[in-house]
């Protein structure tokens, strides 16, 4: 039997790459023997070859929603596993609106697709990928897999989602963007492992002064759809959550702040193992 397992592909919050920060957001859920694909930041191609997986073996991706950190580089990742020689399908499923995505990354390479079905003899990637617009409840199931998916608070957007992984041996639920709601504690009971978005408090305010745009706005935005670690860990502690993984940090690059910062956050309010979160990093399941 295959070993279940996640790979935090890319852990930074927030879409801005800069030297010596971290990758946005992308993960890798293998569960019986099936590999998924959870966001599709920046880098995430890479981060799947570093981890060895086929790109021609990609089947399964979910998008959380349309911020550009969790799906700039879907396009990119079907295009390049596709001339790595995937001839399957694939299907992505995500909210309203990403299939527009697909038609506008499709026209932009139009002349590339065509030029390599004509002289290289590759399927025609348009007829490998189906899209599948999703809405909270259940989302899918395969073998033993069944996937569900709530909306969370993630304003200004409506169609933001968590989505919980489950099978016979194994729960795992990602939170996607979110503040805190009860309705998430509720979706992660009893889970396996909980990988939930964090901000980390006291580094907000340099992280503004860095990276803002003149105003408060940005702020505003974090305070109020994004989840400090210390609600990361409330949640998970009310979930009864076995294991807690933080991720989308924010900040991710700041060096004042460390895995300690981290762990301090969430001391007291969650006794379960805290695992804080760094790309490339694999928790086996």
């Amino acid at each position: 039997m295959t070993q279940d397992y996640v790979c935090l592909l890319g852990t930074k919050g927030g879409p801005a790459v800069r030297p010596g920060s971290s990758l946005p957001t992308s993960n890798l859920l293998c569960l019986d023997g099936q590999t998924i694909v959870v966001d599709c930041a920046l880098g995430v191609t890479k981060g799947l070859i570093d981890q060895g997986m086929q790109l021609r073996d990609l089947s399964l991706i979910f998008i959380s929603h349309l911020h550009s950190e969790h799906y700039l580089e879907l396009g990119p990742l079907l295009h390049t596993s596709w001339t790595s020689g995937l001839k399957t399908q694939v299907n992505v499923y995500g909210p309203a609106g990403l299939d527009a995505y697909w038609d506008g990354f499709l026209a932009s390479m139009k002349a590339d697709i065509d030029l390599r079905i004509e002289d290289e003899g590759r399927p025609d990637l348009r007829d490998l990928v189906t899209f599948h617009t999703i809405d909270a409840g259940h989302v899918m199931g395969q073998g033993d897999i069944a996937v569900s998916a709530i909306r969370t608070a993630h304003p200004p957007l409506v169609d933001c989602f968590a989505f919980s992984f489950k099978t016979a041996r194994n729960h795992i639920v990602f939170s996607g963007d979110t503040a805190p709601i009860q309705a998430l504690e509720d979706f992660a009971r009893g889970a396996d492992l909980l990988i939930h978005e964090a901000m980390l408090e006291a580094a907000l305010p340099a992280l503004l002064e860095r990276v803002g745009n003149g105003s408060d706005r940005l702020m505003t935005h974090w305070l109020r759809s994004h989840s400090f670690a210390h609600d990361a860990a409330r949640t998970a502690a009310k979930a009864g959550a076995k294991r807690l993984a933080l991720s989308h940090l924010i900040p991710s690059d700041d060096p004042t702040f460390g895995p300690k910062d981290w762990q301090e956050a969430c001391a007291g309010h969650y006794d379960g193992e805290l695992i804080v979160g760094r790309d490339g990093l694999r928790i086996d399941l």
